[in-house]
């Protein structure tokens, strides 16, 4: 039977052993948290390295952060996408931000748990957030006219990653009538792409730049 850290190791190949060890340590911890507090659904727990861990990293197949990168995670819930992204880019910074304490507390807790040096958590609001970052991830967690808003003053103007700086958000279902309400220009990448799994077939990762600098 395939494990979880089979299935990441299939699709992210020439992990080291500590990243190996990060991401098999991941299920235990979440399923110990949700015996105490809902972080993840039943449903979804039985399927927790396809829908959370993997669907995570869907954001590695179209971005490959640089050494250096700050990335900001809003509404990171219970540490998704920004954990599992940080197993993988451990010399990228993330900051997972949350405005609900508890989930924070269990993203804290994963943390200290795996050892990760690069990630720091905080309970806040987007918008009462003053650093700026390189770029903003995020899995949907309301409509991109809503979340736009929050996070466009947080971006930095200098760019030093293959793409220019700007949104990388996870999102399901019909993307292109969302974006428009936005009129701004974007790019869709379509996760069924990378991945085989049936989950993936609706899945997609919206770029939009950063374009204040013209």
């Amino acid at each position: 039977m395939q494990t979880g850290t089979d299935l990441i190791s299939t699709y992210f190949p020439g992990l080291s052993e500590t990243q190996l060890a990060q991401f098999a340590g991941l299920e235990e911890l979440y399923a110990d948290w949700n015996s105490k507090i809902n972080v993840i659904s039943r449903k979804d727990m039985e399927q927790f390295y396809v829908h959370h861990v993997l669907h995570s990293l869907g954001i590695a197949k179209v971005m490959e952060f640089q050494p250096g990168t700050r990335v900001l995670d809003i509404g990171t819930g219970g540490g998704f996408p920004g954990i599992p992204l940080a197993i993988l880019f451990p010399d990228t910074q993330f900051h997972l931000v949350d405005s609900i304490g508890k989930k924070i507390t269990v993203v804290k807790d994963v943390v200290k748990q795996l050892k990760l040096a690069n990630v720091e958590a905080q309970q806040a609001r987007a918008e009462d957030l003053v650093r700026k970052y390189d770029f903003v991830i995020s899995r949907a967690v309301t409509r991109m006219a809503n979340f736009y808003p929050w996070v466009k003053n947080k971006i930095r103007k200098e760019d030093f990653n293959e793409f220019q700086n700007g949104i990388l958000y996870l999102k399901g279902g019909d993307v292109d009538e969302e974006m428009d309400e936005l009129d701004k220009s974007y790019v869709v990448y379509h996760l069924e792409d990378y991945f085989k799994e049936e989950f993936f077939e609706t899945k997609k990762v919206v770029y939009l730049p950063w374009e204040d600098k013209r």
